[in-house]
């Protein structure tokens, strides 16, 4: 193993200048997600749920609704409004009920089930697969839309008090506790099990759940997705099931998601020990600090077929991720690869080249997945490529100085140990074409657009600039780049790009609409100057980030090495040497460095440039609130935290020895000698009686004696 540790360092040793990246990887953090399929970061309270084939609603205490998951037909997308006073989500279309008892509808309209009838005197609404039902106040039951299964005809009743669309089926809960349901009941999903106290229904695709009086939820139907099988608890005040997937609305106002996770519809985990991200298609993935992946979005392609791309395997021996547009790999710590999703044994046809299933082999120390393709890098320096090979994306060039590789929509490129990038595959607009140079440190490669970051921070970027491979370019395209030398990490998707600058904000360019137009957002990346990292997907992007303020790690050095505490010197100072582009203002000097350990600051501070033109720090610490605030002695290590004018902070550690002069006849011969014996300060505070640059008790043994 010893090996492949070796020549994992020998791929990273080239991007060590972006010391901010290789400062911050060794941070874990929570995530956050913009664009296309995913989760409101922060819905507020919430107060009703819904969940849709492929989306989920969700109706917050302000009468407002937000929606997340596919987008494709606007289901995701509420109107405005804060009168909203019940939801409905069904596989591609929704509906709301208003305060004044009328019903709206967007999203798909086929069958007409986006289209509901008039009127003021509603008081629930459903969304199935085609049909659509509305509760009235006097306890009867409406419905419209698709009617193939008797979906959409309900039963003559007036002691109805809820009601639940499914696929096919509905469900309707009566006054008397009880469930009645018709329809599709193919799985068994609309014969609701007996009893009088149930509270609340939900029914998905082929399958249905019910809340009972006690909190607890029962599920039944089709199971094959986990959906029927609810989480335990009797905290559940509402449900909501879907085609695969189902929620649960818990009386403090979180929402729990189980069984499948197309297209985010249950939402990431939460968490603050990620490492690394990879979003693709419609898909992302994680890396957990402990080794494990956990994944979200959608498992099918734009077919609705399964692929299985978000099912990420089981382990904690993972230290690496790609995402593709249909596709996933892992680099394993044993440098083995494992892919997923299309292309794998026994699919074929469009979206499946090949791309998921890896080359075998332990020799490898790199990844990477692009449309249809993936690469590897080998721990000798070499590339090989596998998956869809049209232009030629999967066949790199020769050679052993490889040291990064990046995977584009049907384009390669990789960056060499002499810092100059080479490209192959699709060229139709010179993304295959990078310039020429030897200063880059990084690469990403879009759908049909490349960037490389430079030495000094800077960006550059070739390839198409425009919305999409067949339409006109709007505003800012992905290769038209921000100025700037304070550029840290750079990220490519399809048609938008994103950097990671040194103050840890994030800034994005080129589009911000899916292939169908709709507005998405993934060029509009969130505010903040506490991200670590990012990664672009086809429509949407992801960044860690730092809880907490961004600790950079810098070099430092104590005066004196060896600090005899019985000296007449004033200070502990601690010397820090701040990496290359800070200025002298980048420091908050107002602020008084902190050493956290000993819970003391420092009394001044000295902020320079020296002749190499970089910024050097000076701590001063009153020696003897050093000395005193010290619980050990012997040598140890000790850090010491400054501050950063953009929040952030940086620290150094070094070790220093302590001398303990614990009789007081030796520390006055000791000064008395060095006072009129040593030459050189430090050795002085160090009490290096016999001058042979190791100081300790023994040296004052001699003249200590009676």
């Amino acid at each position: 193993m010893s090996g492949k540790r070796s020549a994992v360092i020998s791929v990273a040793a080239i991007a060590a200048v972006c010391w901010l990246c290789i400062t911050q990887s060794a941070f874990a953090g929570s995530i956050v997600g913009w664009g296309i399929q995913v989760v409101d970061s922060d819905p507020g309270r919430l107060v009703a749920i819904a969940a849709g084939r492929d989306h989920s609603l969700a109706l917050k205490s302000d009468g407002s609704i937000v929606g997340w998951g596919n987008n494709r037909y606007g289901q995701a997308a509420p109107p405005d409004g804060n009168d909203f006073v019940a939801i409905a989500a069904g596989w591609e279309h929704s509906l709301a009920l208003k305060a004044g008892g009328s019903i709206v509808g967007w999203g798909s309209n086929r069958y007409g089930r986006a289209t509901p009838p008039d009127g003021n005197n509603f008081v629930a609404v459903a969304a199935g697969s085609g049909h659509s039902l509305a509760l009235k106040s006097d306890g009867s039951i409406v419905g419209w839309g698709s009617n193939r299964y008797g979906q959409a005809a309900p039963p003559d009743g007036n002691d109805f008090v809820a009601i639940t669309a499914g696929g096919a089926h509905t469900l309707a809960l009566k006054s008397d506790g009880s469930i009645v349901g018709w329809g599709d009941d193919h799985y068994g999903q609309a014969t609701p099990p007996d009893g009088n106290d149930f509270v609340g229904i939900g029914a998905g695709g082929v399958h249905s759940l019910a809340v009972k009086s006690d909190g607890s939820i029962v599920g039944w139907g089709y199971n094959d997705y986990g959906q029927t099988t609810p989480p335990t608890g009797n905290d559940f005040v509402a449900i909501a099931a879907s085609m695969f997937h189902s929620l649960g609305l818990t009386s403090d106002g979180s929402v729990v998601g189980w069984g499948d996770n197309s297209y985010g519809q249950a939402g990431p985990s939460d968490g603050n020990d990620f490492v690394s991200i990879a979003p693709g298609g419609g898909h992302s993935l994680a890396l957990k600090s402990d080794g494990s992946i956990i994944s979200w979005g959608s498992n099918t392609d734009l077919d609705s077929s399964y692929l299985g791309q978000a099912k990420a395997p089981d382990g904690n021996d993972f230290v690496a991720i790609a995402a593709g547009s249909f596709h996933s790999l892992a680099l394993k710590s044993d440098g083995s690869i494992a892919g997923w999703g299309a292309g794998g044994p026994g699919q074929t046809g469009w979206p499946h080249y090949g791309q998921a299933p890896p080359p075998d082999g332990n020799d490898f120390v790199a990844i990477a997945a692009g449309g249809a393709h993936s690469l590897a890098l080998k721990s000798n320096g070499s590339i090989v490529g596998w998956g869809y090979n049209y232009p030629d994306q999967a066949e790199p060039p020769d050679g052993n100085d490889f040291v990064v590789i990046a995977a584009g929509g049907d384009h390669s490129l990789a960056l060499k140990s002499d810092g100059s990038i080479v490209g192959w595959g699709g060229n139709w607009c010179g993304q295959a074409m990078p310039p020429e140079g030897n200063d880059f440190v990084a690469i990403a490669a879009g759908g049909n657009h490349s960037l490389a970051l430079k030495y000094d921070g800077s960006i550059v970027g070739w390839g198409c600039d425009c919305f999409s491979d067949y339409s006109e370019p709007v505003g800012p395209g992905q290769v038209t780049l921000p100025e700037g030398h304070d550029f840290v990490a750079i990220a490519a998707g399809w048609s938008y790009s994103l950097a990671l600058k040194r103050d840890g904000s994030i800034v994005g360019w080129g589009s911000n609409r899916d292939m169908w137009g709709n507005w998405v957002g993934q060029a509009t990346p969130p505010g903040g100057n506490n991200f670590v990292a990012i990664a672009a997907g086809t429509y949407h992007g992801l960044a860690i980030r730092r809880e907490g303020p961004v600790l950079i790690e810098v070099s430092m050095k104590f005066t004196p090495q060896a600090l005899n505490c019985h000296s007449k010197g004033k200070w502990v100072k601690a010397h820090f040497v701040l990496p290359v582009d800070f200025t002298a203002e980048d420091v908050d000097s107002d602020i008084p460095g902190e050493i956290d350990s000993l819970g003391i600051e420092s009394d001044h501070m000295n902020v320079y440039l020296d002749d190499d033109g970089l910024v050097r720090v000076e701590m001063a610490f009153g020696r003897t609130v050093f000395c005193d605030a010290l619980t050990d002695r012997g040598s140890m290590e000790i850090t010491v935290k400054g501050f950063l004018t953009n929040g952030q902070h940086f620290y150094g550690t070094d070790t220093i020895k302590i001398i303990d002069k614990t009789r007081r006849r030796l520390a006055l011969l000791a000064s008395q000698w060095l006072e009129s014996n040593c030459g050189e300060p430090d050795w002085c505070q160090a009490a290096d009686i016999n001058q042979d640059s190791t100081v300790d008790l023994k040296d004052f043994g001699y003249i200590a004696r009676p």
